[in-house]
């Protein structure tokens, strides 16, 4: 099935522009520049359409095909407005930083806790090793009841991994003038984390040559996803 079918820009274009969008800190209307640089007149609004139409599309055989988790979950939540309403943004990283699951909700109490809890005992079929979480009894709750077995460390600071985490989405929602809907947020969250993750390479633990072999390798992934 061609997913390109009626679009009159060829799918190198849209895929590289939702891969500009959701890479770094850019804009509709940023990426929109970029594109006429290169001598390619579309429209921001073409942009968004393109961001929101096909970042879902490419984001969920990324996830199928991601190279796995680490055995060892950092476990946070924050709050975030949409639409003058506050959320709370659940996010799990593993110990290289790789965004395991970004969930919004309501709520940040058991329930809620479990909920998201099943998620990623759902989404990756196998308990961590380790979860690291801070003191809210919510965490203590869904640990006591789904993952009994696994290690679980609320020690003060052990957790500035998720905490840090939340900092790409913070740019981002700053540059994006807050969330508009909780559809809009979600959607928006899981694609990023799907291209985070592909592009997550760990520039300062290898050697240029290597980081330009697994870069070239992401690039593959991404262009044969995009096809």
């Amino acid at each position: 099935m061609n997913i390109y079918k009626r679009h009159r820009f060829a799918a190198e274009i849209i895929s590289y522009a939702v891969w500009l969008y959701y890479r770094f800190n850019l804009s509709h209307r940023d990426v929109e520049d970029l594109l006429a640089q290169r001598g390619i007149t579309v429209s921001y609004e073409s942009i968004r359409l393109w961001c929101n139409k096909f970042g879902p599309k490419y984001a969920r055989p990324l996830k199928h095909k991601h190279r796995g988790y680490g055995d060892t979950f950092f476990i946070d939540e924050v709050f975030v407005k949409i639409g003058g309403k506050q959320f709370y943004l659940w996010r799990a990283v593993d110990q290289d930083g790789e965004v395991v699951d970004v969930f919004l909700q309501t709520q940040r109490d058991g329930k809620t806790a479990r909920r998201f809890f099943k998620r990623l005992l759902r989404s990756h079929q196998t308990e961590p090793r380790k979860i690291v979480t801070d003191k809210l009894r919510s965490y203590g709750v869904a640990h006591r009841e789904l993952m009994p077995e696994v290690i679980h460390d609320t020690s003060q600071y052990a957790n500035n991994r998720a905490e840090l985490s939340h900092q790409p989405t913070r740019f981002r929602e700053r540059g994006m003038r807050r969330f508009k809907s909780i559809s809009q947020a979600q959607r928006f969250l899981d694609v990023h984390a799907a291209v985070y993750n592909l592009f997550n390479l760990g520039r300062h633990l290898v050697s240029a040559e290597q980081y330009r072999c697994l870069r070239k390798d992401a690039f593959g992934l991404w262009i044969e996803t995009a096809a």
